[in-house]
């Protein structure tokens, strides 16, 4: 790829950005954003499918297809390295979606628990 300013800008960001990411206090917060973010999405797809009462299948069957997907590649055997037989540090990217997803299915357990009271 040829250098440009602007893959020079991105590039730059970028690194500025993963050393942002050292300190473990500012990754731990993005994590918490991220199970919050999740939480705020179920509830509010939940509300949204539930009022119109015409897709619940279909917005429940791409739920589990998004969580399964998420678990997937989570914990999939890709960040573990065969040669050294030790696991390697997951990337931030990866805490993410897994907090999100944690997020997601524990608001829709909240829902749940909600309508059946």
């Amino acid at each position: 790829m040829q250098r440009t300013r602007l893959s020079t800008l991105i590039d730059d960001l970028g690194d500025q950005f993963s050393l942002w990411l050292i300190n473990p206090w500012r990754r731990v917060s993005l994590v918490l954003l991220s199970l919050l973010l999740g939480y705020f999405f179920a509830v509010s797809l939940a509300a949204i499918a539930g009022q119109a009462a015409t897709q619940d299948t279909v917005v429940s069957a791409f739920l589990v297809l998004g969580v399964e997907l998420a678990s997937w590649l989570v914990y999939s055997r890709r960040w573990r390295d065969p040669a050294l037989a030790k696991t390697l540090p997951k990337p931030v990217w990866l805490d993410c979606i897994n907090s999100f997803k944690i997020g997601a299915v524990y608001a829709l357990i909240v829902e749940a628990f909600k309508l059946g009271s």
